[in-house]
C-alpha cells in the first residue's frame, strides 16, 4: 500500500529497506485518487518504534493513505527527543477542526494508574469524544482499548495478580464478522500488560460485541454494534524481538518479571523468538481499513460524521 508520511520520518528508511512501499508526498500529488486520512495518536513511550510497527501494519492494502501523528499536549514525553516531536508530531488543538478517515490510539504503560490519574486523561477524554462526530473508525490498541471502553461504555479494568505476558492462542467467538475475514479458527497474540477486562462486562453490554478471545489471556477484540469503535486489547503490531526487549529492561531493572510464556524457544532466553503472529497482524490491519474504514467512509471528508 502507498502510504504518505513526511519524506524525513526516520521510519520511512526502516520500511524501505523492507521491500514495503513507502509513497513520498511529490509522488503522491500525482494521482488522481482521495487517500485516506488516519490519524495516529501515539501513546508510547518509544515512538519512533510504535510509528514503524504500525505503518509497517498498514502497508497491507492497495490503498492510499496520509497519515497524521498526533502526540498528548498536556504530557511531555521522556523517552523521545523535543526535536522528533515537533518535526513530525502536531497536537488536538491544531486538528480537531478537521475530519478523518480513521483513527488509531495506541497502547500506553500507566495500565496499572487509574484512569483519572494519568496526566492526559482530560485531554483524552476530548479526543475519545471528538472522534464520534469527526472519524469514521477507530481502532483502540491495549491500553487504548481499556480507556476507550471506560469512556465510551463505562468498562472498567481489573488488576491482574501477575502480568499478561507472551503470546498466546486465541478463537473466533462469532462467525462472519468483517474484521475476521481470512482468520483461522485459531491465531496468535501477543500480550503485555497487568490489567485486563471483564468477558461478562462486555458480553452483558448491548453496545458491545466480544468476537475473539484467549481461554488464558481472556478478551482480545471487541466492536461497538455501530463498528465505529473497535477495541484489540493485545500487540498484535509488535516486532518479533519486542517481548524481548521488555523483559530484558524490566529484569536489568530488578524489576518482578516472568519469562514471556510461549515465546523464546525452549524458554531459552538466548534464543531468538519467531513471530508467529505476523500473518494475523496484517490481516487484522488490512481488514479494519478496508471494511471499517474505507467501505463506510464519505468519499467527501467534511461529511463524516453527518
Amino acid at each position: 500500500m502507498p502510504i504518505k508520511i513526511d519524506n524525513n520520518l526516520p521510519a520511512k528508511k526502516i520500511l524501505q529497506g523492507e521491500n514495503i512501499f513507502i509513497m513520498d508526498e511529490n509522488r503522491a500529488t500525482h494521482q488522481d485518487i482521495r487517500p485516506l486520512q488516519i490519524i495516529i495518536l501515539n501513546l508510547m513511550p518509544l515512538k519512533q518504534q510504535t510509528e514503524t510497527q504500525i505503518l509497517r501494519m498498514l502497508s497491507n492494502s492497495p490503498l492510499q493513505l496520509e497519515i497524521t501523528l498526533l502526540n498528548p499536549k498536556t504530557y511531555q514525553s521522556k523517552n523521545t527527543s523535543a526535536d522528533h516531536l515537533l518535526a513530525f508530531y502536531t497536537t488536538f488543538e491544531e486538528i480537531k477542526g478537521r475530519k478523518f478517515d480513521g483513527m488509531i490510539i495506541t497502547g500506553a504503560p500507566i495500565e496499572q494508574m487509574d484512569f483519572e490519574e494519568v496526566a492526559y486523561w482530560k485531554e483524552l477524554t476530548e479526543i475519545m469524544e471528538w472522534t464520534k462526530h469527526n472519524v469514521t473508525s477507530t481502532f483502540h490498541i491495549c491500553w487504548g482499548a481499556q480507556a476507550g471502553l471506560y469512556y465510551h461504555y463505562g468498562v472498567k479494568k481489573e488488576a491482574l495478580p501477575q502480568k499478561m505476558f507472551g503470546i498466546f492462542k486465541h478463537t473466533i467467538a462469532v462467525d462472519h464478522v468483517p474484521l475476521l475475514r481470512g482468520f483461522d479458527d485459531e491465531f496468535l497474540v501477543p500480550h503485555s500488560r497487568h490489567t485486563t477486562v471483564s468477558r461478562e462486562d462486555i458480553i452483558n453490554n448491548p453496545n458491545l460485541e466480544l468476537i475473539t478471545e484467549s481461554e488464558e489471556s481472556g478478551v482480545y477484540i471487541v466492536v461497538s454494534k455501530d463498528e465505529k469503535q473497535i477495541f484489540v486489547t493485545g500487540h498484535s503490531e509488535y516486532d518479533a524481538d519486542t517481548l524481548m526487549q521488555e523483559y530484558f529492561r524490566d529484569k536489568d531493572k530488578g524489576l518482578p518479571i516472568e519469562i514471556p510464556k510461549n515465546y523464546f524457544p525452549n524458554d531459552n532466553e538466548k534464543a531468538k523468538p519467531p513471530s508467529t503472529w505476523r500473518s494475523h497482524a496484517h490481516l487484522l490491519y488490512s481488514n479494519w481499513l478496508n471494511y471499517y474504514v474505507y467501505q463506510m467512509t464519505p468519499y467527501i471528508l467534511d461529511q463524516v460524521g453527518e
